[in-house]
């Protein structure tokens, strides 16, 4: 087994969306390459009403895949096929936005005040931007929980792990989407398939990744062999890690242990054009897409 190098640690950034909802951006916006077939990753824990209420009025999708992960609070959402519904905690909502849909998100706080949760963006491949729109919505109880003999416990979204399969299915890029809780002290490794881009995202304890990129130091003479421990990253709260190629990732967890979304894809290597909520393969697509939401031809079908 070859454990993944830690090709970047990065600290996820205050920004505004929506109506004015305070959250922090992992990745996204930038060159995504690395996160091929991600685009964008939105950390919406927040525990002031007054910084989220606002939420994310109508406002349009295509191209793309969103899943909405929530850990405290409610967002309901309704959109432009007549959709409507609530997600709580431990739920999912996957959308495949294809064609087109305009929707709407509004989180509300749980009974602390509290809105706890991740969106992740995929991106979708060129064969399918114009597919039908559809949902998958995963209430808590239905997401499988996988306990280790250490203790280690991962909730799986999406995708195949330790010969369990998680309840979204037909996904494109074909997403492996977990949330790892390794307990304190606790030395973990995780398989990740080679061909995959893979990411953590650390929200709860710290640990250290192991970082396989630089080989051991030499020891000389006066160094001991602690000084030669193999690198590492070290991770806590609102740390991103964006690991290179190999299968596995390792992780040990610190004092209070350590909890992460763990998230690969396979990457679709097609050019991105994306403005905002949309994203295609072209700038003409992309020009073509505002054309229709000017023209209010964005719905195809009533989609």
């Amino acid at each position: 087994m070859s454990i993944r190098p830690v090709k970047r640690l990065i600290k996820s950034k205050p920004t505004l969306e929506g109506a004015g909802v305070h959250l922090r951006r992992a990745f996204g916006f930038g060159n995504t390459t690395d996160f091929d077939p991600f685009l964008l990753l939105d950390d919406f824990r927040n525990d002031v009403p007054a910084d989220y209420l606002a939420g994310f009025p109508w406002h349009p999708h295509r191209g793309i895949e969103t899943i909405t992960y929530v850990l405290a609070g409610t967002v309901d959402h309704a959109d432009s096929m007549g959709n409507k519904g609530a997600i709580a905690a431990g739920d999912v909502q996957w959308m495949t936005a294809g064609k087109g849909i305009i929707h709407q998100e509004m989180p509300k706080g749980d009974q602390s005040g509290r809105m706890h949760g991740f969106q992740l963006w995929a991106n979708l491949p060129a064969s399918l931007k114009m597919t039908d729109p559809r949902y998958q919505e995963v209430k808590s109880p239905d997401i499988p929980i996988i306990t280790d003999d250490d203790g280690t416990q991962v909730r799986l979204v999406c995708g195949s792990f330790w010969g369990k399969k998680g309840p979204v299915d037909g996904i494109a890029a074909d997403p492996i989407y977990i949330d790892v809780s390794v307990p304190p002290r606790k030395r973990k490794s995780l398989p990740v398939e080679t061909t995959r881009h893979a990411f953590a995202y650390v929200f709860a304890g710290n640990g250290k990744f192991s970082n396989a990129s630089s080989p051991l130091a030499v020891p000389t003479e006066g160094v001991g062999w602690s000084e030669t421990a193999p690198p590492h990253a070290e991770a806590d709260n609102r740390s991103l890690v964006l690991f290179d190629r190999g299968d596995e990732v390792t992780v040990q967890a610190g004092e209070d242990g350590i909890r992460f979304l763990l998230v690969s894809g396979k990457p679709l290597e097609e050019p991105v054009a994306w403005y905002g909520p949309i994203v295609m393969n072209t700038r003409e697509q992309l020009k073509e897409a505002f054309e229709e939401l000017e023209r209010g031809t964005f719905l195809r079908n009533g989609g």
